[in-house]
């Protein structure tokens, strides 16, 4: 269950008044956005499954283009294809309602509709290509057609198969119908950093020079909370952890003491 509290802690007395200077709007966008990559991330993991169980020769015409969306009635679908000469080629279609009700379909959709995202998915592919090429990291993306209608491309590290959980390089492009990235609010570390997943404990993910928590860092902390005893984001003044309560989850935000990250310097 997602809370919709933000609680603000302050420490050692820090006053109210500096307290309130934690962007909690920005926050809660990025909360938001978690949320959805993460019943996203779950969509895409049940169909995956199903995929594999489907004829060779199907899965062979695949590309890198795949997606899900939700429809008019919030039905999660996964499609999955490839983007090639500017028409995407829809080869599975599935309807996922739950991990174990994920059912292939025939519905064509509309082709429009599929080469909007084919083409920024492509387009976003291409932005990141020398990341690609430079690490043996694993990764997932995201796509969603935003209210200016823009396509809304995320791409983080995916779980690796070693059972890291990593962070460091978060990819964020919005995407005019023009194929332009009109926003880029990527961040990358210059490196990835991990977790081996497996004794559970506390962990600190390392963004001390970022004045507030990113959206790649909030999404791994959701995603992970479970692998985890806390997952701290340590920002240059304030940290974030998810918590578990009673009834779920919810966000404690922390401003940091500056006398006391003074003395730490």
């Amino acid at each position: 269950m997602k809370q919709i509290l933000i609680l603000i802690v302050t420490l050692f007395g820090f006053n109210a008044v500096q307290a309130q200077d934690f962007d909690i709007e920005d926050f809660n966008k990025k909360t938001e956005t978690a949320y959805w990559l993460f019943d996203y991330d779950l969509v895409a993991w049940f169909s995956t499954d199903t995929l594999m169980t489907r004829d060779k020769e199907r899965i062979n015409r695949l590309g890198r283009e795949w997606f899900c969306f939700q429809d008019a009635t919030d039905t999660w679908h996964s499609v999955y294809g490839k983007y090639e000469n500017g028409k995407y080629d829809q080869v599975f279609h599935f309807i996922v309602k739950s991990q174990s009700e994920v059912i292939e379909t025939d519905e064509q959709i509309d082709p429009a509709f599929l080469n909007r995202h084919g083409k920024a998915l492509a387009r976003a592919f291409e932005e990141m290509k020398p990341i690609y090429e430079s690490t043996s990291i694993q990764f997932n993306h995201y796509i969603k057609e935003n209210e200016r209608g823009n396509m809304d491309v995320y791409i983080f590290p995916a779980f690796q198969p070693s059972r890291t959980a990593v962070y460091g390089g978060e990819f964020v492009y919005e995407i005019s119908p023009q194929n332009e990235i009109v926003k880029d609010e990527s961040y990358y570390k210059g490196k990835f950093l991990g977790f081996e997943v497996g004794e559970p404990r506390e962990i600190w993910l390392d963004f001390m020079e970022k004045e507030k928590p990113t959206l790649g860092s909030v999404f791994f902390a959701w995603y992970y909370k479970d692998y985890f005893t806390k997952i701290n984001i340590d920002n240059k003044t304030s940290f974030s952890l998810p918590f578990k309560t009673e009834d779920g989850y919810t966000w404690m935000n922390v401003i940091k003491d500056p006398e006391d990250e003074k003395k730490k310097k």
